[in-house]
């Protein structure tokens, strides 16, 4: 496992990369106008890598992009794939910030480099990537495939979902499937957009704000096949974020190793990224 922290992470020139990671508890720092947890731990029975990464990098001036990867390929394939997404991310933030080129610039290119950088390994490997910008008060969310990204509102409502590239998220943003249902779809592991592939594309959403005790989420989808969105919503918007993301990481890998009668459970890497805002910045 490899894990690189700045121990407050206000420090421009440093953040927190976690690659391999077989985390015991969720970590916990402050992070700008909030604070964020962070979370990995391998599929449970299943020997190898973890084949997720995720980081929170910072941009300077109190901006920073979190970000999740989860590799496809199998074994040391994938978790190339998804090291190699963040490695390459944090460099184009690096040069961004060297050349005075706005976030948004060097996100985008943080991403096509990586698909490049991908595609040149030529073996088989791919990785999702969700990232957030985080600047000003706002956020912007950029997405290739499943890994969900998620703002929760202090009473629960959801500000933002994204859609995930695969038939059956598409499925169920057009109403073909409920979520019920598209929790136990066969083919639910489908993606249909990936780093890695020569048609990659990228999904940027709209900067909207983020309010004090909104809590984000970027998470893999050892997440989101053994939790409920609901769930998911309800134990995220009360209480600590450090209390709240250990009750998220425990009911998933509890659903994982022992699930209940009609519930989901699929064994797999569990990776997430939290934040939650405390206070307007500035």
């Amino acid at each position: 496992m490899s894990i690189v922290l700045s121990p407050a992470m206000s420090d421009p020139e440093s953040g927190l990369r976690v690659l391999d990671g077989e985390m015991d508890e969720v970590l916990v720092s402050p992070l700008g106008a909030g604070e964020v947890a962070v979370f990995s731990s391998r599929c449970p029975g299943r020997d190898g890598s973890n084949e997720d990464c995720a980081a929170v990098l910072p941009f300077g001036d109190g901006s920073y992009v979190l970000a999740v990867a989860d590799g496809l390929g199998g074994g040391r394939a994938g978790a190339r794939a998804s090291a190699l997404a963040i490695e390459t991310l944090d460099a184009a933030l690096v040069e961004a910030r060297r050349e005075q080129w706005p976030l948004r610039t060097a996100v985008l290119n943080g991403i096509e480099r990586a698909n490049e950088a991908i595609r040149a390994l030529g073996v088989g490997a791919f990785t999702t990537l969700s990232a957030v910008e985080i600047a000003d008060g706002a956020i912007r969310p950029y997405h290739v495939g499943d890994s969900m990204i998620l703002l929760i509102g202090q009473r629960g409502r959801l500000k933002l979902q994204t859609v995930a590239h695969s038939p059956v998220g598409f499925a169920v943003e057009s109403g073909l499937l409920d979520e019920g249902e598209a929790m136990h779809y066969e083919e639910r592991h489908l993606v249909s957009n990936v780093l890695g592939a020569p048609d990659m594309r990228i999904e940027v959403g709209s900067q909207q704000s983020i309010a004090p005790r909104d809590t984000l989420l970027l998470a893999s989808d050892g997440l989101s096949d053994n939790l409920r969105t609901e769930e998911i919503v309800a134990l995220l918007r009360t209480g600590p974020l450090d209390t709240a993301c250990d009750r998220l990481a425990e009911l998933a890998r509890a659903r994982m190793h022992t699930p209940g009668e009609g519930e989901p459970s699929k064994p797999d890497d569990l990776t997430f990224v939290a934040f939650r805002a405390v206070r307007k910045p500035g």
